[in-house]
């Protein structure tokens, strides 16, 4: 179902950070659905495209999307390729339904799937299992962290965790955040939990994470920290020509990063 590569053509009379073309590996940005109508996508690709590597249609809105294939047709078109929110994939594990879950994708054409935890307590054991198994049909990404605002889970095991998911067949792992930003690797108030995220990076090569990062501030403050080409999810749409912005330096909120001022 993918279509062509979207590539930007940018002015050239300023000197702007190396930033990946498409199809890339470092800088990804990922964005999230939650109930686009066909015409919509449309409208958004045909300015952001180049700067989309990936859609998530969030939470259950697959499931009860009306012409789904058409609006899949869309992405393919602009070269976007989509996956499935986790909350499917755990209700199929919670359900026995796993198989039919990825015949229903296979038959989509949608060849990336998350699998996640967040909500219903798969086992440790069980997710790294799941993510091998689907791992052979589809490319996996794997979620960590918890979505209630509240519950803490030790750096130590993020980490354990991540590498489980990486080493059965991950290719990335999202570092949960929720559609909200406010969980996971940030606290109720939306505020980044740094030591964790540094703690993280410091085990786990940062090209292999994909950081969930809704707020401006939570994008600004992981671009300030971990540079231009850092991995981030759950971006809505109408903020995606903004984030390649502040990764650009073309935003006040990154400027002196990338363009020191005397």
């Amino acid at each position: 179902m993918r279509g062509p590569e979207a590539k930007a053509v940018l002015p050239t009379f300023l000197p702007l950070p190396r930033r990946s073309a498409k199809p890339r590996t470092d800088g990804l940005t990922h964005v999230i659905d939650t109930g686009l109508a066909a015409a919509d996508v449309d409208a958004f690709l045909s300015l952001a495209a180049p700067f989309v590597d990936l859609v998530r249609l969030g939470f259950g809105t697959a499931y009860v999307t009306p012409a789904l294939e058409a609006k899949l047709a869309v992405y393919a078109r602009h070269g976007v390729p989509v996956m499935v929110g986790g909350t499917l994939t755990e209700l199929a594990w919670l359900h026995g339904r796993v198989d039919a879950l990825a015949d229903w994708l296979a038959g989509l054409g949608i060849e990336h799937i998350e699998v996640s935890s967040g909500v219903v307590p798969v086992p440790a054991a069980d997710k790294v299992a799941l993510v091998e198994r689907l791992a052979q049909r589809f490319t996996v990404y794997a979620e960590v962290g918890e979505k209630d605002p509240d519950a803490i889970l030790a750096p130590y095991r993020w980490v354990e965790l991540i590498r489980g998911a990486l080493d059965a067949g991950a290719a990335l792992v999202v570092c949960e955040g929720r559609a909200s930003g406010d969980a996971g690797v940030y606290r109720r108030d939306g505020e980044a939990r740094t030591g964790l995220i540094d703690e993280i990076v410091h085990e786990i090569d940062p090209s292999r994470l994909v950081f969930e990062a809704p707020r401006r501030h939570q994008q600004t403050l992981l671009i300030r920290r971990l540079g231009g080409e850092v991995n981030l999810g759950n971006v809505r749409p109408d903020d995606a020509l903004g984030l390649e912005t502040l990764r650009l330096g073309l935003r006040a909120d990154t400027l002196d990063v990338f363009h020191p001022v005397p």
